[in-house]
């Protein structure tokens, strides 16, 4: 099971790796800060979305409807600020490496059944929240020219921060489960279908 949170280290390193990589002295265009929320957002709605197929625990698909509704609802206040500001977001090595990266841990959720599965979706919902929060503050808000642009990412910000906070919270409970009664393995076996 540990490659699980080592694919979400990956994708998360992916998302941190645009502010960090010295080589890259250009900020963010404009279009591409909206290809990469837009991306970002996506994954996270498919990973919500799979989670609310797969997940047998109430408070999974709890915690992912909400994520699928809130990263939908950002999803739709960028695609409109873009069509109103006729910005066209722009692929970058970021966005395109977040996609490759998400590809291959949805591919492994995806091959998770019960409790393993709950336990590696919100254990990767806060690796990717916490990078998210990361990148916005220090890369995406700081290199965005737009003021629009740049005020729709700082509103997101608490949205992102209370979905870390509860994914958090959840990742306790999990664990909790997993081994306050000794029986991880009959408590999967009776979640998996």
């Amino acid at each position: 099971m540990r490659s699980v949170p080592l694919l979400c280290a990956a994708l998360a390193l992916s998302f941190t790796a645009y502010a960090s990589d010295d080589k890259r002295a250009q900020k963010p265009t404009d279009p591409e800060i909206a290809a990469i929320v837009v991306t970002a957002n996506q994954i996270d709605i498919d990973a919500g979305k799979m989670a609310q197929q797969k997940s047998t625990n109430p408070q999974v698909k709890e915690f992912a409807q909400r994520m699928v509704e809130d990263h939908t609802s950002v999803n739709a206040k960028a695609s409109a600020l873009a069509q109103k500001l006729n910005l066209t977001p722009q692929e970058s090595d970021t966005s395109r490496s977040l996609k490759k990266d998400a590809e291959k841990t949805m591919t492994r959720l995806q091959s998770l059944e019960g409790a393993a599965f709950d336990r590696a979706y919100v254990d990767s919902e806060v690796a990717y929240h916490e990078a998210v929060i990361g990148v916005m503050n220090k890369q995406l808000v700081p290199s965005a020219k737009n003021a629009e642009l740049k005020a729709l990412l700082v509103q997101s910000g608490p949205a992102f921060t209370a979905h870390l906070k509860h994914a958090q919270q959840l990742q306790k409970t999990l664990s909790g489960k997993a081994m306050g009664t000794g029986g991880s393995g009959e408590e999967e076996s009776k979640q998996h279908h």
